[in-house]
């Protein structure tokens, strides 16, 4: 990771070829995605918005290059490349100027709201468009395997269809956040060793932010119809927000304890093979908003 790291700062070109190159190659394996991105990212915590930009638009210019020889079209690349960069050069551009990893993460949430609310007023009827998506995606899965229960996957679409809109705005949240976490431990690596740690370790949510998602936790299980459903996929860009704090607030409890090359490790490695148990670890990040867990649990822990 130094060696690619290092590899980017060397110049436009190194950075460009490398963030074009990966998100071509996101096409085949999303999360490469992360790292692309992350290459943005870096160039402009480093060296400013207009050089992060600078890598952008020639990154998008040289995935449209690579594109025509690999797709057969240019038109697909500079739109996948801008969809990807853009929102996590906005972000970095915010964390260069504000030096605060919180303020820029909720930032990023913020932005992923207004995504889902402004999808909203754009197409009033969201589970409408999703089903028709949903459809034709099902009907692909039934070519290539005939024997799977038509009803099952048709009720299931019929239930993602309402949170798909949350669902895609939390899915890009979390691989810009990603990008961003990924671009500062570059950072720190090379310029400021053991920076990006502390910083992310501390991360603690607002008041704010924790008594709104209450109140749309609230309205959400009393309310019905459209108004429900607003809520929900609001909610699932939250929980985006507050199982990154939940991961910080227990990382760092771990890694206090005697066994914290064994827990730390088994804590990440419980989030990729048990992804369910985002939801709890988002519940000890909205929770530590009020009870400080990270002292409780050292504690404990101690």
């Amino acid at each position: 990771m130094q060696f690619l790291a290092t590899y980017i700062m060397k110049g436009r070109l190194q950075a460009m070829m490398v963030a074009a190159t990966l998100a071509l190659l996101s096409l085949v394996f999303p999360p490469i995605s992360i790292v692309s991105s992350a290459t943005v990212a870096l160039v402009t915590l480093r060296l400013g918005g207009k050089e992060g930009l600078y890598v952008l638009l020639f990154g998008c210019l040289a995935a449209a290059l690579l594109s025509v020889f690999l797709l057969g079209g240019y038109q697909f690349a500079i739109i996948y490349g801008l969809v990807l960069w853009l929102p996590v050069w906005l972000i970095a551009i915010i964390l260069r100027a504000g030096r605060n990893l919180l303020v820029a993460l909720e930032i990023g949430v913020v932005l992923g709201i207004l995504l889902v609310i402004g999808f909203y007023v754009y197409e009033p009827s969201p589970d409408q468009f999703w089903r028709g998506l949903l459809t034709i995606i099902i009907q692909q899965m039934l070519e290539a395997q005939p024997d799977v229960s038509t009803e099952m996957l048709k009720s299931s679409a019929e239930t993602f269809a309402h949170y798909m809109t949350g669902a895609i705005a939390a899915g890009s949240l979390y691989g810009m956040l990603l990008g961003l976490f990924l671009a500062r431990f570059w950072q720190s690596l090379l310029f400021n060793p053991g920076g990006f740690r502390a910083e992310f370790l501390g991360l603690k949510g607002h008041m704010t932010l924790a008594i709104v998602t209450i109140a749309l936790l609230v309205l959400a299980f009393f309310s019905s119809g459209g108004v429900a459903e607003i809520c929900w996929n609001i909610l699932m860009v939250l929980l985006v927000f507050y199982s990154v704090i939940g991961v910080a607030v227990l990382h760092s409890a771990f890694a206090v304890t005697k066994g914290s090359r064994f827990t730390v490790p088994f804590l990440y490695i419980t989030l990729i093979g048990i992804p369910h148990i985002t939801l709890l670890i988002a519940l000890c990040g909205l929770s530590d908003t009020w009870l400080n867990l990270r002292n409780k649990l050292k504690i404990n822990g101690a």
